[in-house]
């Protein structure tokens, strides 16, 4: 698991705790997860994801990791690590965006050819986190909606590459969820209104369902599932011209200074 130290990581360690008590998990960030329960058998490795040679070691600690603690059994790779950030391009900052395409992309495409040996020498799923952003253009988070598109396609790419190796690949779309994703991308928190937000347990709980039901897609919600439909269906002019309504009305809910 990447990024499990809050939000749909975290949820995503809790929920499988709780359904499987036996699992073992393993979460690579920087921050450590903080969770209450004794039962649950979790190891965290630190590792800053938009450092590349962070991510070679890391990718070599999980090997290590597995062997030691999970020497058989199937291996279920979550790519949840990501952050977006909002205003016209480069806002905040070039450096902001260049780490965002890091950990959104690069960090995920390395973990998972670094991983997939092990996968495929055990069985198991890679699962990536995209987003509903990723079946749109998406104006004043231009940079954000194209990693998700990136996460988005190549995910389902992969998957078709994978067929008969005994090991599968799904992309997860949530759309707004009730997460710090909205502070570190700088704006305000409420700025999307309660209807339109998710939780993080829902997000999980349909990422694992679909996992389960063997489906290399899925988009979380109801609301988000009318949404990706509509922008994905729409010529891409179109699409764009109503993404930039959308997501240019909360330029005044904006938070100076809220980009790490």
């Amino acid at each position: 698991m990447t990024g499990g130290s809050s939000g749909i990581g975290k949820s995503f360690i809790e929920l499988c705790g709780t359904l499987r008590p036996e699992l073992v998990f393993c979460n690579l960030s920087r921050t450590a997860p903080v969770i209450k329960s004794s039962q649950l058998k979790l190891s965290h490795i630190g590792c800053d994801l938009s450092d590349a040679a962070a991510v070679k070691r890391g990718a070599e600690a999980v090997r290590e990791w597995l062997s030691r603690e999970a020497p058989a059994g199937r291996v279920l790779l979550i790519n949840n690590s990501g952050f977006g950030a909002y205003g016209s391009f480069p806002e905040p900052n070039l450096s902001h965006q260049l780490e965002l395409l890091d950990v959104n992309i690069r960090a995920l495409v390395e973990l998972t050819g670094r991983l997939l040996p092990e996968l495929k020498r055990r069985g198991g799923v890679v699962m990536n986190v995209a987003s509903t952003a990723a079946f749109q253009p998406t104006p004043y988070m231009a940079t954000y909606g194209a990693s998700k598109a990136f996460v988005l396609h190549w995910t389902l790419a992969l998957d078709a590459e994978l067929k008969g190796s005994g090991v599968r690949a799904i992309a997860v779309c949530p759309g707004p969820t009730k997460t710090e994703f909205f502070r570190r991308a700088g704006l305000k928190k409420g700025s999307v209104g309660e209807g339109l937000s998710m939780s993080a347990e829902a997000v999980a709980e349909a990422a694992l369902r679909a996992m389960g039901s063997g489906k290399s897609l899925v988009v979380t919600g109801w609301k988000n599932k009318v949404s990706a439909m509509v922008g994905g269906m729409a010529p891409k002019r179109v699409a764009t011209w109503v993404a930039e309504k959308v997501v240019g009305r909360y330029r005044m809910s904006r938070v100076e200074g809220a980009h790490r």
